[in-house]
């Protein structure tokens, strides 16, 4: 490549206006650094970025591409209306990248050990390049962006809620349909739920009440990493965070995606702001949920709201709540504004077991009559001792007990 080469690769990369984030971009910020400077140490800088990613500096940027949420992916998404002159800046800087993504470090390497560096016998590192169709990758992005996102939402399926932003969960639960057992009839109402959402066919509020460790939130996850390929994403918020319901229906409003507001053990001390902004949502208000979101919600409590026996007199003095009454029913009738409730109770004798013995297939725990085997009879009565010693039988007493028996405890 010529100087001129050089330059006008740097003008490039300058002019990016749509795909401003490309443009940002460490790498490429580094890339444009090394054309300007044709240093080692440039270069040295340009590789340490993109090897973590890497060596196909081709595909680095494609990557890029296809996960940027730039205004233009937005309003796509939304179906709103483009201007013809803006779609052609699009398919221009489309290309335009291209030839960036094509730049090769044989002519990188070469530029910098033509210079007059004293370096310039180093072997330097390589990377590798591969013919890109941007316009061509970009516009079959756009045709399937319900199904697969934007931005964050195209890389993560989990997200929580963070100084008012959504932000996305690295490493989330990888929980599977397949790894629950019993429930069934519990479960495919929350799938039948879910199928409803992504449809569009209308699907409710959800609230999945019963005791500890019976699986609750666990299947509200599963769920969630079974229909992400088909574009859903699951919103996780604390209960001191549900003020912010407005601002984050806001920000999904426009979103293709199809949302699960998650809220676990749900409860409530008394009436205060997030009591009032998740009332205001299940009602229906002006800041509810829209048609691409639900709140599901995970509670012990099928009132929601704890009451102490000084809450049930303190309307004796005339300077107290005068219509007390009043107030505790719109406490205790919150659970009610939930579309749908499904109840997850302790399972039984039976049903406990048969969970054990289906963990114990998962786990790889040896079950029979062998030297190195546990008996099933032996496996039962220990698994039964291990439920009496903590809280009851359940899903998640059972998976303690197998874990610890897979590690010999």
């Amino acid at each position: 490549m010529s100087a001129n080469a050089y330059n006008e690769l740097k003008t490039k990369i300058d002019s990016l206006a749509v795909f401003r984030h490309v443009r940002e971009d460490a790498a490429v910020a580094a890339l444009r650094k090394l054309l300007e400077e044709r240093s080692v140490a440039a270069y040295s800088d340009f590789i340490s970025l993109l090897y973590p990613e890497g060596a196909n500096f081709s595909e680095y940027i494609r990557k890029l591409v296809l996960e940027d949420d730039n205004f233009y992916v937005k309003a796509v998404a939304a179906g709103q209306k483009i201007d013809p002159e803006i779609a052609a800046a699009v398919k221009s800087e489309l290309n335009t990248i291209c030839e960036i993504a094509g730049v090769t470090s044989a002519e990188i390497r070469q530029m910098v050990l033509d210079s007059d560096s004293p370096e310039s016998s180093l072997a330097l590192p390589k990377w590798k390049t591969t013919d890109l169709n941007l316009v061509k990758d970009f516009t079959h992005k756009l045709s399937d962006i319900a199904q697969t996102g934007y931005g964050i939402y195209a890389k993560y399926t989990f997200f929580r809620v963070e100084d008012g932003q959504i932000v996305p969960v690295a490493h989330p639960d990888v929980q599977s349909i397949d790894q629950l057992f019993e429930y069934k009839r519990e479960r495919d109402l929350v799938i039948r739920n879910t199928e409803a959402l992504l449809s569009g066919s209308g699907a409710s509020n959800m609230l999945l009440y019963g005791d500890m460790g019976t699986g609750k939130s666990s299947t509200i996850k599963a769920v969630a990493n079974a229909y992400a390929d088909q574009g859903l994403r699951l919103i996780e918020m604390k209960k001191e965070q549900l003020f912010q319901i407005p601002s984050v229906m806001e920000e999904i409003a426009s979103n293709p995606l199809k949302f699960i507001i998650f809220i676990d053990d749900l409860s409530f001390a008394g009436n205060d702001d997030n009591f009032s902004a998740l009332k205001a949502t299940l009602e229906g208000s002006i800041t509810g949920c829209t048609g691409n979101s639900v709140i599901y919600a995970t509670s012990n409590r099928r009132h929601l709201v704890r009451e102490s026996a000084s809450d049930r007199v303190s309307g004796a003095g005339f300077d107290d709540d005068l219509h007390l009454n009043d107030t505790m029913q719109e406490t205790m009738s919150l659970a009610a504004r939930f579309g749908l409730t499904i109840t997850f109770s302790k399972p039984g004798k039976d049903e406990y077991l048969s969970i054990v013995r289906s963990l114990a297939d998962e786990y790889g725990v040896a079950v029979g009559d062998g030297e190195d085997e546990i008996s099933e009879e032996e496996l039962m009565k220990r698994a039964e001792a291990f439920a009496i010693r903590r809280n009851g039988r359940s899903p998640r007493t059972a998976r303690q007990f197998i874990e610890l028996l897979k590690i010999g405890l």
